[in-house]
């Protein structure tokens, strides 16, 4: 007679999963972040210069908001040329061209 069969979480080697994990998972997963919030930053005042755009609202987002996403965007897409990262190089000029093209239809609306 044979004994238990063992279970599925019985045959997981726990020190081999976590070592996989820490390898592959993590360092994607920290890129993946990194990308979405660099997104979210660009986001911040999109939907208020649509607004502006578009006419249903006549009020710009604050000027030192702005300045302060710029400031802080700029010193990330320093850290990216410095560490030669393209796919952060790229969403960062990406952004920055169209928030230049929305405030440029604005103010030559």
């Amino acid at each position: 007679m044979e004994g238990p069969k063992p279970s599925f979480w019985d045959r997981i080697d726990v020190k081999k999963l976590q070592r996989w994990i820490a390898i592959h998972v993590a360092v994607a997963s920290a890129e993946t972040l990194q990308w979405i919030g660099i997104i979210l930053i660009h986001a911040a005042t999109i939907p208020t210069l649509l607004a502006v755009l578009t006419g249903l609202s006549d009020r710009m987002p604050p000027m030192d908001m702005v300045l302060l996403i710029w400031a802080g965007l700029t010193a990330i897409f320093v850290q990216a040329a410095v560490i030669n990262n393209r796919l952060i190089l790229i969403t960062i000029s990406l952004g920055f061209m169209i928030q230049s093209v929305l405030m440029a239809l604005i103010f030559f609306k």
